[in-house]
């Protein structure tokens, strides 16, 4: 199998992301941001989800953090589909529960080729670590977007906002990983009845 890496570049007049993924990696990452909260929770989709990810971004943080997260979820998903390729023989769907003492999160995902985003998430605190909790909607927004994948976020329950993040960047890690997972019964054919995604 070829290897599943890509390297992406995104600038505009409010960012410079420079993002590099591995699919089949061990989990190894390195960030540099100017968000830290946000370096934490995609920690967790590397280490849960074993793709190596080296994300780089400079941003306007001096106005506030908006255009830095979305712009690091669009070139974040953009990586994604590019390492991916044409889907043959990936299992497509992934689907993981993620607890953390008394928050618990569902992820549901489809690389079906058409974006959508479906977060139902009532974080108790606007702010975790100085990052506000608003902005993860923009971070997924635009990584599902440019991903091209179909996107279920669900907070179950949990009352400490940190647990809930974590949970949940956890479980988007572990359904990715399982998602991009190399099927051998498909023998490098689509996981579709289209025949395309």
């Amino acid at each position: 199998m070829a290897e599943r890496t890509a390297q992406v570049e995104r600038n505009t007049l409010e960012t410079q992301i420079k993002v590099s993924v591995n699919l089949d990696g061990t989990g190894k990452s390195q960030f540099d941001t100017g968000l830290p909260f946000l370096e934490h929770m995609m920690d967790q989709i590397a280490r849960h989800g074993l793709i190596d990810l080296d994300i780089h971004a400079v941003g306007d943080l001096h106005i506030d953090a908006h255009h830095t997260a979305e712009d690091i979820g669009i070139t974040f998903g953009q990586a994604l589909a590019k390492a991916i390729g044409d889907k043959k023989g990936i299992s497509r769907y992934g689907h993981a529960y993620v607890p953390l003492d008394e928050a618990l999160s569902r992820v549901v995902l489809d690389l079906s080729g058409r974006p959508g985003l479906c977060m139902d998430v009532k974080f108790t605190r606007a702010s975790i670590g100085g990052f506000d909790t608003e902005l993860f909607y923009e971070f997924f927004h635009g990584l599902t977007n440019h991903a091209l994948m179909t996107l279920h976020i669900d907070n179950l329950k949990g009352h400490n906002a940190h647990h809930q993040a974590e949970t949940i960047f956890k479980a988007f890690g572990r359904a990715l990983r399982a998602a991009v997972a190399v099927d051998q019964r498909l023998d490098g054919g689509m996981p579709s009845t289209k025949g395309v995604l």
